[in-house]
């Protein structure tokens, strides 16, 4: 029942006339007159809030009837600031003699601090205006009027509008999410209107302002260092431009937080200075009042940071670092940050990754003696395993390792966005590597690109699912010196297809390993060994017509083969299977192909074998020769 009455409840007021829609933050007197952008969202700043109703400016409740349907008479702006709960800036009217202005003739608009924003004055701001009121006091007050009526379908965002006082503006920003500011103040209850005018409550007191961004850089004490990195970088001229921004403007101590030999490396280098401050601005002002939940804001570095709150805190990428917020300018809003956010652009590849998920990677280049070319100018791309490649131990530290270690790192600075499939690119160790375009992942060798480029001020970071195995060899070069595949080179030898495996060209091999062969029946052993023709077409199922790597892999992918039927690979955690039998090692490079070790010979799906007898035909022996006589070749 009771639950039926609440429901009940909301619906009077929900479909009921002139009712407006209010999210009070509990736990405070914070209250947000809800658009529906807002209204599914519950939660400001990560704090809850609760919905209620109430009548809508101007009208009034009356018994018995839904809503809010009777229009109350029209009152002067004077009688108006009491009605919309703006009793101070009342009382402070009629002590400055702005009284008789506001009441009489004329049309105005009142931009009202709510008596919460008077007592939140710190108490000097407060007594000095208080002591002169017919002067301070009454400048201040016509700084928060504009001389004709606005509403707020007309406060447009990035506008202005010229005060009462001196004509300085007043600056206007009109959000997305609805919430509309003026000067950073929220206007909390808008559009009261007057006989001469209207009213709109906000949430401060707002201050004159006539400073530009840059002339706030320079005269504030708290910021001498980033003084001097935008006087370095010629970015005077657009702090002082009409264009608005938002500056998140590191501090001193900000500055003092990063090692100095970044410091310096980033203050010497022109373009990763440039790079590193507008990274610290943002292309629109954006006021603390505005930012009710995350989102994320263009730089004008081109990146975008993630702006947030957490209760009254301003977040950065998740993190509280501003000290200061909303330092308005005649051409944006500044917010003092005390933690230099630097862009990778800025940075170089060791900085990149060792904070990353590829950290043991980029141990990995300082313990070989390649960190030089992590940190130095040079033009390079690094492919940077990530560290659960090394769950269980890294490689030991020998020259092997080193000369590895130099073919992950691309002799250009590349975007994989501009890779192609085919396109072969060279490594400080002289290694050719090629490219792989796949429909679900992009390639370079057995490697495949697990996460986005991160491109630094030199070099570009890849992070890869593994390490990097270059090829060397054909196929054939590659089995005849794998002890596994012995059986496997003799049966290509017979089958006459050495020169295929030999050529240039893009093959998947499934190399069955000598278990695969002696786990066969042996009558069945007998005719595919005693039957070239027979060979030559096993084995040419086992070749595809083109290179796929075990990372390529999705639910299924079928690949043609030599012989001409599909093959079908899977992978299921992290196992690969190939016509449902599981692969004992996957990606052995090769320069014309790649090879992944079988442990069963495959069968076309129309092969039927027919069973011979048990002893094996003469050409079967001769094959079994073959192997026997390259495996001892192969130990010695």
């Amino acid at each position: 029942m009771r639950e039926k009455l609440t429901v009940s409840f909301l619906s009077f007021f929900i479909y009921s006339p002139n009712v407006c829609a209010v999210q009070k933050l509990l736990g405070t007197n914070r209250k947000y007159y809800t658009n529906c952008k807002q209204w599914y969202q519950r939660k400001v700043c990560g704090k809850s809030t609760m919905i209620s109703y109430e009548c809508c400016p101007g009208y009034e409740k009356v018994p018995g009837e839904k809503g809010c349907p009777a229009a109350l008479p029209l009152s002067n702006l004077y009688d108006t600031l009491g009605i919309v709960g703006a009793s101070t800036t009342q009382l402070y009217s009629d002590s400055s003699n702005l009284r008789p202005e506001i009441e009489g003739p004329g049309s105005f608009t009142i931009f009202a601090p709510n008596n919460e924003a008077w007592a939140a004055l710190p108490a000097e701001m407060l007594d000095s205006l208080v002591s002169n009121v017919n002067i301070e006091l009454l400048n201040a007050l016509r700084y928060h009027m504009v001389n004709r009526r606005v509403l707020t379908d007309e406060l447009k965002h990035g506008t202005s509008l010229p005060s009462m006082y001196q004509n300085i503006d007043l600056q206007i920003h009109h959000y997305p999410n609805g919430i509309v500011t003026v000067n950073c103040a929220r206007l909390l209850k808008a559009d009261h209107h007057a006989t001469n005018g209207v009213v709109h409550l906000i949430d401060k007191v707002i201050a004159t302002t006539t400073n530009t961004i840059q002339q706030i850089v320079e005269t504030n004490e708290n910021l001498e260092t980033l003084r001097a990195a935008v006087a370095a970088s010629d970015l005077n001229t657009l702090l002082e431009s009409d264009d608005q921004f938002t500056l998140l403007a590191p501090t001193n101590e900000a500055f003092e937080k990063i090692p100095q030999e970044t410091l310096n490396r980033i203050l010497g280098d022109p373009e990763a200075l440039k790079d590193l401050l507008n990274h610290h601005i943002l292309k629109s002002a954006m006021c603390a009042e505005a930012i009710i939940a995350g989102l994320s804001m263009e730089t004008l570095e081109g990146t975008m940071l993630e702006v947030g709150c957490t209760g009254d805190e301003l977040t950065l990428n998740g993190r509280p670092i501003i000290a200061e917020k909303d330092v308005l300018a005649v051409n944006g809003v500044v917010h003092f940050v005390n933690e230099l956010l630097i862009p990778d652009s800025a940075k170089t590849l060791f900085e990149l990754g060792k904070e990353s998920d590829v950290s043991t990677s980029i141990d990995l280049f300082r313990q070989a003696g390649l960190s030089s070319h992590l940190t130095g100018n040079e033009r390079v791309t690094l492919l940077a395993p990530v560290n659960i490649v090394f769950k269980d131990g890294t490689p030991p530290m020998n020259q092997n390792t080193k000369s590895l270690l130099l073919d992950h790192i691309l002799k250009e600075q590349l975007s994989s966005k501009y890779l192609y499939h085919g396109q072969k690119l060279e490594t400080l160790g002289g290694k050719e590597l090629r490219v792989f375009v796949y429909r679900n992942n992009l390639c370079i060798e057995n490697v495949c690109i697990a996460a986005h480029d991160r491109r630094g001020r030199f070099g570009t970071l890849f992070t890869v699912d593994k390490m990097l195995t270059p090829p060397v060899g054909t196929v054939m070069d590659v089995l005849k010196a794998d002890q596994r595949f012995t059986t496997l080179v003799a049966a290509i030898q017979s089958a006459g297809l050495m020169e295929t495996l030999n050529r240039p060209g893009t093959f998947t091999v499934f190399a069955p390993t000598n278990e695969a062969f002696q786990a066969m029946p042996q009558g069945e052993l007998n005719k595919l060994m005693g039957n070239a023709k027979e060979l030559a077409t096993i084995l040419k199922y086992h070749i595809g017509d083109e290179i796929l790597v075990s990372g390529a892999v999705g639910a299924l992918v079928r690949l043609k083969s030599l012989q001409g039927d599909k093959i079908e690979v899977t992978a299921k955690n992290n196992v690969v299977n190939v016509n449902k039998e599981p692969v004992a090692e996957t990606d052995i490079m090769a320069t014309n192909g790649v090879i992944y070790a079988v442990n069963a010979v495959l069968q076309p799906p129309a092969f039927r074998p027919q069973e011979r007898g048990d002893e094996p035909a003469d050409p079967a022996l001769e094959i079994f020769k073959q192997a026997s006589a390259l495996s001892k070749v192969n130990n010695i």
